[in-house]
């Protein structure tokens, strides 16, 4: 079963789902990616997050950060550059995990959880787990330094949605799909983020660790899980063959038998 509601965290309401387990383990806490949502991880005629619970036994918490899904919008810049467009500075994945995500497991009263995210969500995922004890992080196609063919991506995908069906696609994930695309994309793409580089924090993640990501990831080169393993060597990987940025879309099974059997050994 599976409930949905809103929690109040630092004054925005953040969209959570629920998902009850059949053991009493460490819950799996879903981390979405730059314009996904709670909504967005079931896709294709898939639960994902639910079948990775059913799979592992675990409960799940799924949420939508601020500006994405159903949760509050994000605030609007009051300057003239770009009218209308919301607001994240270049270390807003860092204050998503030190700041934001501590602030929701302490709400739900949920200590050493297994962190699982997506791109975005797995950096962050990474984040929290550098600086917080955890059970667990799994992270799928993370962004750890920057490279040339995701800011190649990004810039395409600003094109397919001022231009193409993009918006139209995303529209029915969110309720402010402008808001969520144009934080998301004018921070990427801005000169502030050219830096970024979580290679040192890395260094202090201790939990068992798993790296995912597809062979065919249009996002991002296997040199973000070498970053992560030179700086983490504990960790483990698959890289998936036939799979892009998404491994949860594109090998779903594959992606929730590797993460079961990892769990299971974590116990």
């Amino acid at each position: 079963m599976a409930a949905m509601h809103f929690l109040n965290i630092a004054g925005t309401a953040l969209e959570v789902r629920q998902i009850h387990g059949t053991h009493t383990l460490a819950p799996i806490v879903f981390l979405h990616e730059g314009l996904g949502s709670v909504s967005m991880w079931t896709q294709r005629g898939l639960d994902w997050p639910l079948a990775v619970c059913h799979a592992t036994g675990r409960a799940g918490i799924v949420y939508s950060r601020r500006g994405y899904g159903q949760s509050d919008p994000a605030p609007r810049r009051r300057d003239t550059s770009s009218p209308g467009r919301n607001v994240l500075q270049p270390d807003y994945m860092h204050r998503e995990a030190f700041d934001v995500l501590q602030a929701l497991l302490a709400e739900l009263k949920i200590e050493r959880p297994v962190l699982l995210g997506h791109s975005d969500g797995a950096t962050i995922a990474l984040l929290h787990a550098s600086q917080f004890p955890v059970t667990a992080c799994i992270a799928m196609a993370p962004h750890v330094l920057i490279e040339s063919v995701a800011i190649d991506a990004i810039s395409q995908a600003k094109q397919a949605f001022e231009s193409g069906d993009l918006r139209s696609r995303l529209a029915k994930f969110h309720a402010d799909v402008d808001g969520a695309f144009w934080q998301w994309n004018d921070v990427w793409l801005s000169e502030g983020f050219a830096n970024f580089d979580i290679r040192q924090e890395c260094q202090r993640i201790t939990a068992p660790l798993l790296l995912v990501q597809g062979l065919n990831d249009e996002y991002g080169t296997m040199r973000q899980l070498d970053a992560v393993a030179q700086a983490a060597p504990h960790a483990q990987q698959i890289r998936l063959a036939d799979c892009g940025h998404s491994p949860q879309r594109d090998q779903p099974q594959l992606c929730i038998r590797s993460i079961a059997s990892f769990l299971d050994a974590v116990g």
